[in-house]
């Protein structure tokens, strides 16, 4: 990606591009990757077919596969691209599993708002993903070209994660509840939405009408606090490559893991107490260094570095120093 300054606009120069990883992806390796997304998703809809209610070591199983296949592809990038690709491959990769904690977190405040049984979870999950992965090829799109094209929209991304950052430092936990309303106010408009649930169905039928079962309101409300989760991850893992190849397969390989990650991770938010934090001073490192990119360069390694130690920092106080069992909820 080029920059340079022309016809009254502010346009990127290649000395942010050459900070990063300059990569020449084949067309059939984008093929292949997403052939490979596919055939995963087509295996997990098939194993899950029968909505029984996963338990903790099979989600422990699932959640160790999913983690090898997203390092299992940083050894294909290695191989095909070397090793700044590789760093910047895994420091968005290892970003994006730990932004998805929060992800985690409210799924499972959605779900209780919503009541909804968990052997029925997997069916919801599975296709939120699936939009998820879409959402994303999209932001991912529009921002790696919002970069490209003007050099100050780096910086404004920069801005929006270190105000993300200290906004968790502030954050009270949401009541649940209220969570739900503007995904179920949105989707009684377009069609009604029935109190039951019909089994692991997302319609059914009432009265003689078609309308929404509270299976498909959970899915409207996850699909839309996606978006939310867009907005500071799409920009993170822009702020550590902004290869389009390098940064789509580090979000699709960390969503993909996501199901299993529920799961096995649903009810220990509190175990992780201190994430939260840690995940705030992640999101202001890689804002600052957006901000100051254009002047001074920090390098992928050293970032990877900082995001790992601030990461296993935030875990391991946490296990080292647990919540009072009487104490209220950490927040969120």
């Amino acid at each position: 990606m080029r920059m340079s300054w022309g016809s009254g606009h502010v346009l990127a120069n290649t000395s942010s591009k050459s900070q990063f990883a300059d990569i020449t992806v084949p067309g059939w390796a984008w093929i292949g990757l997403l052939l490979t997304i596919t055939a995963m998703l087509a295996v997990d809809l098939y194993r899950h077919r029968e909505h029984k209610e996963p338990s903790f070591r099979s989600a422990l199983v699932e959640s160790i596969i999913w983690t090898a296949i997203g390092v299992a592809f940083g050894l294909v990038v290695f191989v095909s691209f070397k090793g700044e690709a590789t760093s910047e491959y895994f420091a968005a990769y290892i970003l994006e599993r730990a932004l998805s904690f929060d992800n985690v977190f409210v799924w499972s405040m959605l779900f209780s708002a919503f009541a909804t049984p968990i052997r029925y979870q997997h069916r919801v999950l599975f296709w939120g993903i699936f939009g998820a992965l879409a959402l994303r090829a999209v932001f991912i799109g529009v921002g790696s070209t919002l970069i490209a094209r003007f050099w100050p929209v780096m910086i404004l991304f920069g801005l929006v994660l270190i105000w993300s950052g200290i906004k968790i430092f502030g954050n009270d936990d949401e009541d649940a509840g209220e969570a739900r309303m503007p995904g179920m106010n949105l989707l009684r408009r377009i069609l009604p939405v029935t109190s039951e649930y019909d089994g692991a169905k997302f319609f059914t039928r009432e009265n003689g009408k078609r309308a929404a079962t509270p299976l498909f309101a959970a899915l409207v409300v996850i699909e839309l606090s996606d978006v939310v989760f867009a907005v500071d991850s799409v920009p993170a893992a822009l702020g550590v490559t902004q290869e389009l190849f390098l940064v789509f397969s580090a979000n699709a390989f960390a969503i993909l893991g996501l199901r299993a990650m529920y799961f096995l991770l649903a009810d220990a938010k509190e175990r992780f107490h201190h994430l939260s934090t840690a995940l705030g001073i992640v999101l202001i490192f890689i804002g600052l260094k957006m901000v100051i990119a254009r002047w001074v360069h920090v390098s992928t390694p050293l970032s990877l570095g900082v995001i790992v130690l601030v990461l296993a920092g935030g875990i391991l106080f946490s296990l080292k120093n647990p919540l009072p069992e009487d104490s209220p909820p950490p927040k969120s």
